[in-house]
């Protein structure tokens, strides 16, 4: 391995960072194969160091044979050949280092592959034997262990059991998987999980990978003692108990595996940092953001937010005032890899939104949509959370604009949750290949088209297409991000109430910096300052419907 100059500065440098996530897969494609690729990644990393962005998060990259977009890891101290190898990583985090840009990489610690050497090595032993309590194995039930240990639903189907076809070719024990049945989980009360998760993290660490992203972080300890076996057959956070005694999520215990990662993270300086993909109850997500322990967690309440200033104003408060109480800082998104793009969501009415997926699967479902609407809300969310105190994380061509793909065939589609969970969506459409072009059979993607279809609008919503072009959401994007960065400052904001209209929020940073939203249907006066950035066009002083502002006094 290379030796790195790995970027030096605050050990709380992520506070206030804008965080960018990309789909490798399907963010650049050197190569022309189709599928993004980490030389890809390279060559935008000036595109990415003009947008202004702090810090880059990659999804999964490791050998997987993507039974759930990557998040089925085969190997987790390698890169899939596909999207290219050590060096060709270590390249990348020089170059983006050199940038002044950090990056998170995303570990899966809940499951591997099944493909994984250790689960390769645990079908081929026996019941009882090492290499199979790496995993959660059982004995089904019935007279021939028939029968599934548990009533135990999965992510992606009817069932989190799988029974495996023992060496001597008899029918065998059954395997726990929570997502995908090429996903099986790890027994996390083996030590030796323990201990490979640590190697893994000193592993990415030593190569100068600055944070972590933590996958289904609440998941990994389950209440397996005495025989016992988790039921369930919903998923729902309101099903989940709230006090650390579940028996799947959120268990006390998960605590003291974050605890042991911390210890390894401040080893280096700046220290490591983590942000756990949680979905807990509000009042539990505090300990994964200690200090003692990963140091953020998302907060996803504003994905299910409709707009409405009221709504957003309670949400705001309550985040803000847990990271205050944890010592933390908040976390804003609006967009990710599992999600409908934010500009495709707030262009539906709050019937459909009740429902995502009943609106999904209709036949309608685009006739719902208003994109003018959505694209102005989606700018006016952005700029609103990123006056906040906290860290914001954006997902790949959100700055774009973009809307969601919906019309990719069903055959073409590849997210297990679309085919394996009829109650849901399917990922494919935010996870449909950037745009950097007008034309090109990918736009620009790569020279041998993509590996998920996308829409012929895509060249008029491409980085070509609005780069330099006054008032494009691409360079809305770069104008906000180059400001907040002279902007930024304590972590502190104070609300300026509008009495007689609550349409409008409007908060003011500790250095003057004034932001105000206004969520109504009407343009609102501003308040005195001077103008340094709209959503959209300020007119006699008043800012339009639909829009966020920024001021300094």
């Amino acid at each position: 391995m290379a030796e790195f100059t790995f970027l030096k500065g605050p050990a709380d440098w992520w506070r206030q960072a804008v965080v960018y996530q990309i789909y490798p897969r399907s963010y650049a494609d050197q190569n022309g194969d189709g599928i993004g690729d980490l030389k890809g990644i390279t060559s935008r990393v000036p595109y990415l160091k003009q947008l202004g962005v702090d810090a880059v998060w990659l999804s999964p990259f490791y050998p997987s044979e993507l039974a759930d977009g990557g998040y089925d890891v085969a190997d987790y101290r390698n890169i899939d050949p596909r999207i290219g190898t050590l060096e060709e990583f270590d390249v990348l985090l020089e170059t983006l280092h050199a940038a002044g840009i950090r990056i998170f990489i995303d570990i899966v610690p809940n499951h591997s592959s099944d493909q994984h050497e250790w689960f390769q090595a645990a079908l081929k032993a026996a019941p009882g034997s090492p290499e199979r309590d790496r995993y959660i194995f059982r004995d089904g039930k019935g007279e021939h262990g028939e029968i599934r240990p548990s009533e135990l639903v999965s992510h992606f189907g009817p069932t989190a059991w799988t029974r495996i076809t023992e060496p001597d070719g008899t029918p065998g024990q059954w395997y726990m998987h929570l997502f995908a049945k090429e996903q099986p989980d790890f027994n996390w009360d083996n030590q030796e999980v323990r201990d490979d998760f640590i190697k893994t993290m000193r592993f990415w660490s030593d190569r100068g990978v600055d944070g972590y992203r933590i996958d289904v972080a609440h998941a990994l300890v389950k209440d397996l003692k005495n025989g016992h076996l988790p039921e369930r057959q919903s998923y729902d956070v309101s099903v989940m108990k709230d006090d650390g005694t579940d028996d799947l999520f959120d268990r006390d215990e998960v605590h003291e595996i974050y605890a042991s990662w911390r210890k390894v993270y401040n080893e280096y300086d700046p220290p490591r940092v983590a942000v756990a993909e949680a979905w807990v109850h509000a009042n539990r997500r505090a300990r994964y953001a200690s200090t003692e322990g990963l140091g953020q967690s998302f907060a996803f309440d504003l994905l299910g937010t409709p707009w409405n200033a009221k709504k957003f104003h309670s949400t705001i408060d309550y985040q803000l005032k847990a990271a205050d109480e944890t010592g933390s800082s908040t976390t804003w998104v609006f967009s990710n890899h599992d999600v409908i793009r934010h500009a495709t969501r707030f262009g539906l009415p709050e019937s459909a939104l009740a429902n995502l997926p009943k609106w999904f699967r209709s036949a309608d479902r685009e006739k719902l949509i208003d994109k003018e609407l959505g694209l102005a809300r989606a700018r006016a969310a952005t700029m609103l959370v990123l006056a906040l105190p906290g860290s914001t994380y954006l997902y790949q061509g959100e700055e774009l604009g973009l809307q969601e793909p919906l019309n990719i065939p069903s055959e073409q589609m590849q997210d297990p949750q679309w085919f394996r969970n009829e109650g849901s969506i399917s990922r494919d459409g935010c996870r449909v290949p950037m745009p950097w072009t007008r034309t090109g059979s990918s736009f620009g993607f790569g020279p041998g088209g993509s590996h998920l279809p996308q829409p012929e609008w895509f060249g008029e919503w491409s980085v070509e297409a609005q780069d330099g072009v006054a008032g494009s959401t691409l360079e809305l994007y770069r104008k906000a991000l180059k400001l907040r960065k002279g902007l930024v400052t304590a972590e502190k904001l104070t609300w300026v109430k509008h009495w007689f209209n609550p349409n409008v929020l409007h908060f003011v940073r500790p250095n003057g910096w004034t932001c105000v939203t206004n969520f109504g249907n009407k343009p609102v006066k501003l308040p005195k300052g001077e103008l340094l950035l709209a959503t959209a066009d300020v007119v006699g002083g008043k800012l339009p419907a639909n829009a966020t502002a920024w001021l300094k006094a």
